[in-house]
């Protein structure tokens, strides 16, 4: 009875109230991450003490306040579980060979008459392999750069094939944090998510290929080119494991996972337990970092190495620098920062959901939006200014995301159409703003200015407009059925 008194109590929001959470948020993130370059995770929590006092002003008491903020975490909860585990399995599958083995014959595929198409092939392998456009754009990114500059190619379209493969592999890869994110944000599992996203996706892809092939084929220099940096990754990759194509059967497990519709976590743990009964199979002579002993080994992968990769990741030691920074990852450790960041991020959400000042806003928003394709701009359009406002990727997805679901659900649209909506512009328009963290990250790393590789990102662009068209012709936007709506009421996934 205390419970319901306490929630009787407190009045609806003004929207002046709602939007100084929203500011107050914005302002922190923007101050703290452009101005003092630190990592959002305290800025978001200040965020949620800006949001928390509001709610006190509204008459909630802190018991309801608490309470909403665990209510928020535990919808993401699958996120972070899925998030734990992948960690676990990049570290085993690094240990097993399986990723290096996939990057390997992605860099067979390279060819100097098309090496702008070529590029955006091994971006994009690479990053389904990895799951994160950072790390590709950080290793594979920088030799291709390096590539160019022999083959004559221009930097701007080579930085732009790089980021548009880097993306197409991070928005699809179920490895990939975002793409487990948008799915929790909206209601839905990865696999439905990942299968919802394919056909915008490689419309979209399509697009990029065909003009940076165009493009290549007018200036590719076949005649003058210096492989060397992929041929030394290439020779680094086979002394350092056993390369066979046996060792792409863990992610053609959890391919088939997803298509028998296998559970998200049960899926991807099967990829794990094969990665790990591989490991020791084939990587019978592999230099091992032991974290307990801070010494390196050379042995076959046992059980310890693969419970200690598992938890720690795998460090590389080739002495081959760019394989070394490609293929030192993984683990659960490694989740550490983007599983605190959606904990934090899903309290803020849960005090604007809890208390109705989402509802305010959204209401605001959504007055004149009547349609499904409407509603898509709309989840384009606030992904995008949350990149530019706050700029941090993750930010895009998870306060869009709570935004918008009930939205979606009262008009009848399965959630898996706002996280198709969530990824196509909240991930790959992250790049396009210069004080993004993510174009920030390119900029150091790639060694080109944002306004070189702008005009390039031809993927990154043509997601969000693909995406947005499809909804005219029913693509991109689906209604749920009535069992389906049932499930999105009790709060279920759909």
């Amino acid at each position: 009875m205390e419970k319901e008194t306490n929630m009787s109590q407190p009045r609806a929001p003004h929207f002046w109230e709602a939007i100084v959470s929203f500011l107050g948020l914005i302002a922190v993130m923007s101050i703290g991450i452009i101005v003092f370059g630190v990592d959002p995770h305290i800025p978001m929590f200040i965020g949620v003490i800006i949001a928390a006092l509001i709610s006190l002003r509204l008459g909630y008491k802190w018991e309801a306040i608490e309470e909403m903020m665990v209510t928020g975490i535990s919808r993401a909860m699958q996120a972070i579980l899925i998030l734990t585990i992948v960690g676990m399995m990049v570290g085993v599958w690094l240990l097993s060979g399986t990723i290096p083995t996939m990057i390997y014959y992605g860099l067979k595929l390279l060819s100097p008459s098309v090496f702008l198409v070529a590029s955006v092939l091994i971006c994009s392998i690479t990053s389904l392999a990895t799951g994160t456009s950072w790390g590709t754009m950080g290793t594979m990114g920088l030799a291709l750069m390096g590539i160019a500059a022999g083959l004559g190619m221009p930097i701007g379209p080579t930085a732009g094939a790089i980021l548009s493969g880097s993306y197409f592999g991070d928005k699809l890869s179920p490895l990939s944090d975002t793409t487990n994110l948008a799915p929790a944000m909206a209601g839905t599992d990865v696999f439905t998510h990942v299968k919802y996203m394919i056909k915008a996706t490689l419309v979209a892809y399509v697009i990029a290929l065909i003009f940076f092939a165009v493009y290549g084929f007018r200036h590719a220099a076949a005649n003058n080119v210096d492989t060397s940096q992929v041929t030394a990754l290439i020779n680094g990759l086979q002394a350092t494991y056993n390369i066979t194509p046996i060792l792409l059967l863990p992610p053609l497990v959890v391919i088939l996972a997803i298509a028998l519709k296998v559970p998200a976590i049960p899926g991807i743990t099967l990829g794990v337990i094969v990665g790990a009964i591989l490991a020791p199979i084939f990587q019978s002579d592999v230099a091992i970092f032991d974290h307990n002993t801070l010494e390196l080994l050379h042995h076959g992968a046992s059980f310890g190495d693969i419970l200690d990769v598992a938890r720690n990741g795998f460090t590389c030691n080739s002495g081959l620098k760019a394989l070394d920074d490609l293929l030192t990852t993984g683990g659960l450790m490694s989740m550490a920062s983007s599983i605190l960041m959606t904990i934090i991020a899903m309290m803020f959400g849960g005090i604007m959901e809890g208390t109705r000042q989402l509802e305010v806003i959204i209401n605001k928003i959504t007055k004149y939006v009547k349609s499904g394709p409407g509603l898509i701009a709309a989840t384009e359009a606030t992904c995008i200014a949350s990149n530019v406002v706050m700029p941090e990727q993750y930010i895009s997805i998870l306060v869009p995301g709570r935004m918008y679901a009930n939205a979606y659900r009262k008009a009848g649209f399965h959630p898996k159409s706002l996280s198709n909506a969530l990824e196509s512009a909240g991930t790959v328009t992250s790049c396009l703003v210069p004080w993004n963290t993510c174009g920030m990250y390119i900029a150091a790393t790639l060694g080109v200015t944002a306004g070189t590789y702008l005009p390039w990102a031809v993927f990154n662009y043509a997601m969000p407009i693909v995406t947005l068209l499809m909804a005219f012709i029913g693509v991109t936007i689906t209604k749920m059925t009535p069992e389906e709506q049932a499930k999105a009421d009790a709060g279920e996934l759909v």
